[in-house]
């Protein structure tokens, strides 16, 4: 059985982690880029699909690519950011289940329910994106996550050639804890949470 993470973890994975707005003028290195794909790529999925796909953005053509898709608030933010991530699924996710799930035959659960493989592999890249967060934290980066962008936009700018479908942009790169905000209020265990 795992032991708990000590406090210093805790404390760099979620307790004094924030999202972040204002970047440091420092790179992140394709090896980190490597090392953080390494990392989330092992978070569980269902049925192991992995329908996440990643573009990390970080030449200033690849932003100006990005840029009219951008929402006006989160234009600066992520125009400086060293690298934004596009988070996105393959709606053909399911190809390569006889790969990465071989003991069934997965696939012919989602070509045979195409509102099924929409669900699955939209909620599950959620959760991959949720496991780049963290191992961005965990590898001494901060991240910026949003959702304030046109998919459409992206998806023709971006994915015209493959069909993948974004789901959300994250900003990576070492933030300026000068200009984090103080952490909003989050709901007590009570109003968010039934035993049942």
């Amino acid at each position: 059985m795992a032991e708990p993470l000590n406090n210093a973890a805790l404390a760099t994975l979620f307790t004094d982690a924030h999202t972040h707005s204002v970047w440091q003028d420092k790179p992140v290195t394709d090896a980190q880029l490597d090392a953080i794909y390494n990392l989330l790529r092992l978070g569980p999925t269902s049925a192991n699909c992995c329908p996440a796909r990643f573009v990390f953005v970080r030449s200033a053509e690849g932003k100006e690519k990005l840029r009219p898709s951008l929402s006006s608030g989160n234009l600066a933010k992520t125009i400086s950011a060293p690298v934004t991530a596009i988070v996105a699924w393959d709606p053909q996710f399911y190809d390569a289940l006889p790969q990465l799930f071989p003991h069934t035959d997965a696939r012919s659960w989602f070509t045979s329910s195409p509102a099924l493989a929409e669900e699955t592999a939209f909620r599950n890249s959620s959760l991959q994106a949720a496991y780049l967060i963290s191992a961005c934290r965990a590898l001494g980066l901060d991240t910026g996550p949003m959702s304030g962008f046109d998919r459409e936009k992206v998806d023709a700018a971006f994915f015209a050639d493959n069909g993948w479908k974004s789901n959300l942009l994250i900003n990576i790169g070492y933030g300026d804890a000068s200009k984090v905000h103080a952490r909003l209020p989050r709901l007590a265990f009570s109003d968010a949470c039934q035993l049942a």
